[in-house]
């Protein structure tokens, strides 16, 4: 008899899976493609309802509507986090990233009634890193950030050197998150918020850990949470 065929090493097994899974999540996507547009000729359709009937049907249409962009919405964020990264490396000073971000987060932080405190180390030593994938992590913190202080808040964030890392540490001063909670905020689709598709503190950690960084939060039930982002120096 022959022998079993082997298995392939325990990384091309997650390769293969990771290929599978978004091969998975390409096939989703056409159907609910025709979903959404077959709900929006529905909604079309019954746009002059009166009747008290037609009006809980047209309803009913809203619902799956919004909920087939959610999935949508997950499914996209899903093929992002699967496709892994490309990263570019280059010498750069992440003071001078953050700052291009904070500048793009200014009005929606001003919009929620959220006071930017900025201190940016313009002496900054260069990373060896990503600009764009850099400035999605940090994207990815400050949505977070805004979405704990509901009623208003201060978003405090700098830059700083430490030992062989330079540091971006993001605080809020939010709701916090709770201690059993805390472990559990990096894992792929979990997520405290409705609506929330789970991904992006994992893609965050991801985005770090490929460079060769480290994440760390700290949190106060109910006084705020701060986020480090860790990076190794260029050199």
């Amino acid at each position: 008899m022959a022998d079993p065929p082997s298995l392939p090493p325990h990384e091309n097994r997650l390769a293969f899976l990771g290929e599978l899974a978004a091969g998975l999540a390409h096939e989703i996507k056409n159907p609910l493609s025709t979903i959404r547009m077959n709900l929006e000729l529905l909604k079309e359709d019954w746009k002059g309802a009166k009747a008290e009937k037609e009006i809980r049907t047209l309803r009913k249409i809203d619902l799956l509507g919004r909920e087939v962009r959610r999935l949508e919405e997950i499914v996209q964020s899903f093929l992002k986090f699967a496709r892994g990264l490309d990263l570019k490396l280059v010498r750069l000073s992440l003071s001078t990233v953050v700052a291009e971000v904070l500048e793009l987060s200014q009005p929606e932080l001003e919009r929620r009634s959220i006071r930017l405190r900025s201190s940016l180390d313009p002496a900054l030593p260069d990373a060896l890193a990503d600009a764009n994938q850099v400035k999605q992590a940090l994207l990815n913190v400050i949505v977070n950030a805004e979405q704990a202080m509901e009623n208003g808040g201060e978003l405090i964030v700098r830059t700083r050197s430490e030992g062989g890392e330079v540091a971006i540490d993001v605080a809020d001063t939010g709701s916090g998150i709770a201690p059993e909670v805390l472990p559990r905020i990096f894992q792929p689709y979990f997520s405290t918020k409705k609506g929330g598709t789970g991904l992006g503190l994992s893609t965050t950690r991801r985005i770090v850990e490929e460079h060769g960084g480290r994440i760390t939060v700290s949190s106060d039930p109910g006084r705020g949470t701060q986020v480090t982002l860790r990076f190794p120096l260029a050199s």
